[in-house]
């Protein structure tokens, strides 16, 4: 399989302040490749010049084997850019509103109409076409702009922290529309600082910290690279407090349960069995886990993702 993006040695700055240190890293088609990293990082910036909106400074950038910077034309033709911001018309009517973004992407008459019904009926908005974008919510909203950047059938998605600030079901719609877009071998390029989201979609990610790339591979091989192995438990006392083995650092919330992050898991398991067995606490799952994002993160930069 080809590759949809190539960045090497990249680098951006901005009066004198650089966003990008030489990054590099490649995309494989038809995958969802996860750029990780707290806000600042250099994330918007580099789907900015992937996109053709931003020049790097040094470095070389190409998307499907053509250089962005001489053949800028047909790459944005190849290119679906879903900004971190709201970017539509709040006056006008989701329709009116692809209808604009449809002519500026060259599509147009009788292809752009039933395009424009094809993408809402993607998005779940076909039923709101003619309302006023001003009365959507936040999450309708980015629907609205992720349904426009689909409208000229691009091979490459961009999609810029795409769930900030949207309620659950518009999230779980955007999940589902990625599954299905690359069910139909489009590439996505899915920016975020949501390690949850990563771990849901991408096959591969970097993560990128101030200005740079520091892990980057397929998702399971960072997570062995970098994190570090872990143990679950869950009670049947939804609210119970875990027992705390000796010797094994404090047990950390998770979802229903507790996880333990440790060198020696197995360890780990054997005394956390022991500890609530001692005292007759009933355990409804014991397991040896993956490591998590989070995990990795902080081994990497020795902060939490959301305290950058």
């Amino acid at each position: 399989m080809g590759k949809a993006i190539e960045m090497a040695q990249v680098a951006k700055s901005y009066d004198g302040k650089p966003a990008l240190k030489e990054i590099s890293f490649e995309v494989r088609e038809g995958s969802c490749f996860g750029l990780l990293g707290p806000n600042g990082a250099g994330k918007s910036t580099s789907m900015k010049i992937l996109s053709g909106l931003l020049e790097p400074d040094r470095g070389s950038v190409s998307v499907f084997g053509r250089d962005v910077r001489k053949s800028a034309r047909e790459i944005r033709q190849q290119i679906g850019y879903v900004p971190q911001g709201i970017t539509l018309y709040e006056k006008l009517s989701a329709f009116d509103n692809l209808a604009f973004f449809g002519e500026m992407y060259g599509v147009r008459g009788s292809a752009l109409k039933r395009r424009i019904g094809e993408v809402l009926e993607q998005v779940g908005l076909a039923d709101r076409a003619k309302d006023a974008v001003e009365k959507f919510s936040g999450g309708m909203k980015r629907r609205v702009n992720l349904a426009a950047a689909l409208l000229h059938r691009p091979k490459l998605i961009i999609m810029d922290e795409p769930t900030v600030g949207i309620d659950p079901q518009s999230r779980n719609h955007i999940f589902e529309m990625i599954r299905s877009l690359q069910q139909g071998g489009v590439t996505v390029l899915y920016s975020t600082h949501y390690m949850e989201e990563v771990e849901t979609l991408c096959d591969e990610l970097a993560i990128i910290d101030h200005g740079e790339v520091i892990a980057k591979g397929e998702l399971g091989e960072v997570l062995d690279r970098f994190g570090m192995q872990a143990v679950y438990l869950e009670l049947q006392e939804g609210g119970a407090l875990p027992p705390v083995p000796s010797g094994f650092g404090k047990p950390a919330p998770r979802e229903r349960g507790w996880v333990l992050e440790t060198p020696s898991p197995l360890d780990a398991l054997t005394a956390w069995a022991s500890a609530c067995k001692a005292r007759s606490l009933k355990v409804k799952q014991l397991e040896i886990v993956r490591p998590s994002l989070e995990s990795v993160f902080l081994s990497l930069t020795g902060t939490t993702l959301r305290d950058n």
